[in-house]
């Protein structure tokens, strides 16, 4: 791609939260400076919330509780940010092995002692039958999310008041309704509309498999204690192809080739269980940090201005820090 003049940016007042994202120093680098160069472009990111992705686990010890050097590090970048603009990492989604059942408590604690900022885990679950749909880097089994196994474990973040999130492709999402209702007392983040996607058998395919994932994240919504992450739709998988263009897609593309996904999320669960995500570095390989926000705020434009705010922020806040509420 070639690089285009940035965009004005839209509603520049606006708290957001970034309610998913990355750092780390695999697949290249992603670090905190390069996220506050994107924080920095114009949109008022009031604070951020850190995602597992493998980032800094311990290299020694048990394998279970490996993931805590996750935490560790992100409480660290935390606090190297006490007083900047933007809360980054305000908000710490790690890693825990579910598979451990109610075994898992241990490793919870764990994480809740190397930061008062853990708020819950993430044991990615993406899966599909063909080989030409990426696997989570977890190498998930089939039906991860529906085993008694795992709704022990998860069942357990009630106790320490976390959430787990949920990684799936749009045809697990039916596993993800059985998740929720197993474990009633513990919220239940779908990140990503569920995975739509649009690679190896569902290339070509993109009114069908809307079609299914609408019925699928409607029938979802019946479940109170799960809520929605909007944004995480322009990796590769997702087959819109962004990361082909010539010149990278201003926000007006973006949103018009998107806006089905967000605009039926948000019928269907609510502006206050639904939060806008960046998915960086992961969507940068379609679009820039500012003009990913700028196509967000056009997508919600006709919104009130309480309906935005729960979008860009208050639903995050209330489901990562609900002490505060």
């Amino acid at each position: 791609m070639t690089s285009t003049p940035i965009e004005p940016t839209l509603e520049p007042d606006l708290p957001i939260c970034d309610a998913h994202h990355h750092l780390w120093h695999h697949s290249g680098t992603y670090w905190l400076d390069e996220l506050l160069a994107d924080t920095a472009t114009g949109h008022r990111i009031a604070s951020t919330v850190f995602v597992d992705c493998v980032s800094h686990y311990r290299e020694q010890g048990p394998e279970e509780l490996r993931p805590v050097g996750e935490t560790e590090t992100m409480h660290a970048v935390a606090n190297a940010c006490i007083g900047h603009e933007t809360q980054v990492c305000a908000a710490i989604v790690s890693h825990a092995d579910v598979t451990l059942g109610a075994e898992v408590a241990r490793v919870l604690d764990a994480h809740c002692e190397a930061s008062s900022r853990f708020r819950g885990i993430r044991h990615a679950a993406a899966w599909d039958a063909a080989a030409d749909v990426p696997k989570s880097h977890t190498a998930p089994p089939q039906g991860l999310l529906r085993e008694p196994t795992t709704h022990a474990a998860v069942r357990e973040l009630a106790r320490v008041d976390g959430v787990f999130e949920a990684w799936c492709y749009h045809p697990q999402i039916p596993d993800v309704a059985v998740l929720a209702h197993a474990c009633p007392d513990v919220t239940i983040v779908l990140n990503h509309y569920g995975g739509p996607l649009g690679v190896g058998p569902y290339a070509g395919r993109a009114d069908e498999v809307f079609d299914d994932w609408r019925r699928e994240i409607t029938a979802l919504a019946e479940l109170p204690n799960v809520v929605v992450k909007l944004g995480g739709l322009h990796m590769r998988r997702n087959g819109f192809g962004f990361e082909n263009w010539e010149t990278p897609p201003t926000s007006a593309a973006l949103a018009e080739a998107t806006r089905r996904y967000p605009l039926t999320t948000i019928d269907a669960f609510g502006p206050s269980r639904c939060m806008f995500e960046s998915n960086f570095p992961v969507d940068r390989v379609s679009c820039s940090y500012h003009t990913l926000w700028n196509a967000f705020k056009r997508i919600a434009a006709d919104f009130t201005a309480g309906e935005k705010a729960l979008l860009f922020h208050d639903t995050a806040a209330r489901v990562y820090w609900p002490q505060e509420g």
